[in-house]
């Protein structure tokens, strides 16, 4: 009895589980039934995530235009123009920046960078914790893809909107780019102020260096600056400037890319800023900037935007020293008070490189490119081209004479007339020679030349040299009396310098797309339109023109070279044209509105034409003009045109073909061997190149 009243005392164990069972079935049931709710959640969850991850596996980035700044560069390589839309940007392989940059920008922007899928979650922590405990939004938890994103494709508003793209951005960066292409695009994108779009820019801002050379010193100063532009500027506040150096310098040393030695030169160091008002190019060459714009978009078929944004690069023919001795020239020899404009051009005629352009005096108020004028009359300066058709003819030789003597020439069968007077009514009364003429720029003698050789091939010659100005076959077409630009008159003129090898004028290179790809490159054109000899006797000819009683024999004296050309005026034009075996140069001076010149002003030409070539060709030694095969040097009588012996009171030195050498001496007749080898006096200068030393030449051209 009393075993059976304790077991109804006590229940017993087995009789618990059932009564506990049943009274935690509907928590049971309730619990299954939640993991069972997760379960599910975590699989809509994992598909979504995944699903997600495919669906931006497999969209595009919105089109980027990352807008990069072209260059031009000289012969030399030089910076001289750079072309943007408004974003100074000249992107760079991170191979090329400098590792104290990249160092610089992850101490201070992010960190973790190589360490997180494109969102820091324990930087967004941090971040939360110092903004709670700050009551304000002092640190920003942004990583630098993040801030990539948005620089990219996004504005910069604050809306849930721009946050979700961001994010989905983000993702798609991480996926399909390296950390090391992601930290590449981030340095060339960021804006460091004043302009400069990415670390080359910003590099070349502030202290004219490339990215790969910056120091420790001026990349945390420039690493410093995209937090906000405008307040961390060196430029605008140095202060703030090297407060933040000194953050970004702290951040180093504690992530160990510096020690605190390196930390403390780096901010002590006194960084030599460019100055921010002068741009290197500015105002330099500004004519020919525009020449190679016009030419890379309506020549080339280069696309505006692809040469402002399009990060390419122009190689052009510019030598900035001539280009300084152009300007130079003009200034010197034009008063500053003057309205009178100017224009130069130089090539190289070896191989047509246009070494210098000048288009007027003033670009900031007037841009037209005056060496490109197709309106004024080159005068005297197209007489070259009346002479060589005459050599080429067979009709003539330097040796022709004509009577220079007011004249009154008749055309057309007889039906025109036309009366061309000397410069100031000047004549000689008297029969001169083809050099006479051309170093005293007689009219008279151009005038009976073109009369019996024709005007039909004197055009013929002039397009030939590269003359494509509008001309009619008139008597005084000899005069110049149709315009030419001074581009044709160089170009021209290069061909008598170039032993009768024409070559077109160049002024670009090559060009670069921004990953160095040639996307252009110039081919040379040239073409033999005269001979070696036809070409030397002209340059002789024209070296007469510095000669005493030339043109241009006031600043033969400032020209310590060897050099040829031709005067030419009107009146309103004044001209010089000519070349040394390295450079040919047309110089124009006189008014826009065809105001007439006064004497001092027609004469303003040949100083600047002397002054340039000296100053360009300053470095230069002396070459004279090589003498070719076909061609005789003797000795004439100027009076009667023959062969002058020992004996004649008037004897010159004339350059002639081969063929062309009188046979009579003073009255006395010569054998053509003895013309041709041995000579009147023994000592005629043939082609024999064995028998004539540069020194022979050196030495006739000082004794003219």
């Amino acid at each position: 009895m009393k075993q059976s009243s304790k077991r109804q005392g006590k229940p017993h164990r087995q009789h618990l589980f059932p009564i506990l069972s049943e009274r935690m079935l509907p928590y049971i049931l309730r619990l299954k039934k939640w993991f069972r709710r997760i379960a599910i959640l975590g699989v809509i969850a994992f598909v979504s995530i995944a699903g997600l991850y495919f669906y931006l596996r497999t969209q595009t980035l919105p089109v980027s235009t990352i807008s990069q700044t072209s260059q031009m560069l000289d012969l030399d390589g030089n910076v001289i123009d750079t072309f943007h839309g408004g974003e100074n940007r000249r992107s760079v392989s991170l191979e090329n920046i400098s590792h104290y940059v990249i160092d610089a920008t992850l101490a201070v922007e992010d960190r973790r960078f190589y360490n997180h899928a494109g969102f820091d979650l324990k930087g967004m922590a941090r971040a939360v914790v110092v903004n709670v405990q700050s009551m304000s939004t002092k640190q920003g938890a942004s990583t630098l893809t993040q801030q990539l994103a948005r620089n990219l494709y996004l504005t910069h508003e604050r809306t849930w909107q721009r946050k979700l793209k961001e994010a989905m951005y983000t993702a798609q960066l991480e996926m399909k780019y390296s950390k090391d292409d992601i930290l590449g695009m981030y340095l060339n994108q960021i804006y460091y102020g004043h302009g400069s779009y990415g670390i080359e820019a910003a590099a070349k801002l502030y202290f004219d260096k490339h990215a790969s050379e910056l120091s420790i010193a001026e990349s945390t100063m420039l690493a410093g600056i995209p937090k906000g532009p405008k307040y961390y500027s060196p430029y605008l506040n140095m202060k703030n400037a090297k407060d933040r150096q000194f953050v970004i310098l702290e951040a180093m040393k504690e992530g160990g890319s510096i020690n605190e030695e390196q930390a403390a030169a780096a901010y002590a160091e006194v960084l030599q800023f460019q100055p921010l008002s002068l741009e290197q190019t500015e105002g330099f060459a500004p004519y020919f900037r525009d020449y190679i714009r016009n030419i890379a978009v309506e020549k080339l078929g280069i696309e505006s935007d692809m040469l402002n944004k399009g990060g390419i690069t122009i190689y052009t023919t510019l030598d900035q020293e001539a280009q300084a001795a152009a300007e130079e020239s003009i200034n010197k020899v034009i008063p500053e008070s003057s309205t009178q404009q100017a224009a130069l051009i130089a090539i190289d005629p070896r191989n047509g490189y246009i070494k210098a352009m000048v288009g007027g005096r003033d670009y900031k108020n007037n841009q037209y490119n005056r060496v490109f004028a197709s309106t004024r009359q080159p005068g005297s300066t197209f007489k070259p081209f009346l002479y060589l058709t005459a050599i080429r003819s067979g009709f003539m030789s330097p040796l022709t004479r004509f009577k220079s003597e007011p004249t009154v020439f008749s055309y057309d069968e007889g039906r025109k007339t036309y009366e061309p007077h000397n410069y100031n009514d000047k004549y000689a009364n008297d029969y001169i020679d083809m050099r006479q003429a051309v170093s005293g720029s007689d009219n008279i003698y151009a005038v009976n030349t073109i009369m019996t050789v024709g005007a039909g091939k004197v055009i013929d010659t002039a397009r030939k040299l590269g003359i494509g100005s509008p001309m009619r076959p008139v008597p005084s077409l000899a005069l110049g009396t149709f315009p030419v630009s001074p581009f044709e008159m160089a170009s021209a003129y290069g061909t008598f310098a170039n032993e009768g090898i024409r070559i077109e004028p160049v002024a670009i290179l090559r060009i670069e797309d921004h990953k160095g790809q040639v996307i252009y490159e110039a081919k040379e054109k040239s073409d033999g339109v005269i001979s070696p000899a036809e070409a030397y006797v002209m340059t002789s000819l024209m070296e007469s023109v510095f000669d005493t009683g030339g043109t241009a024999h006031r600043v033969a004296s400032v020209i310590k070279r060897p050099v040829a050309g031709k005067t030419g005026t009107t009146p309103t034009d004044a001209w010089l044209v000519g070349y040394t075996p390295e450079l040919t140069t047309a110089v124009w001076v006189g008014y826009d509105k065809d105001r007439k010149l006064t004497v001092a002003e027609a004469h303003r030409a040949a100083p600047i034409f002397a002054s340039f070539i000296e100053s360009s060709l300053s470095t230069v030694p002396p070459k004279i003009f090589s003498m070719p095969e076909g061609v005789v040097n003797v000795f004439i009588d100027p009076t009667s045109g023959k062969l002058a012996a020992a004996t004649c009171p008037n004897r010159r030195i004339e350059t002639l073909l081969v063929g062309t050498v009188p046979t009579e001496v003073c009255g006395t007749t010569v054998s053509s061997n003895e013309k041709e080898n041995k000579g009147y006096d023994g000592n005629i200068k043939g082609n024999d190149k064995n028998k004539r030393s540069w020194l022979d030449d050196l030495k006739r051209w000082w004794k003219e």
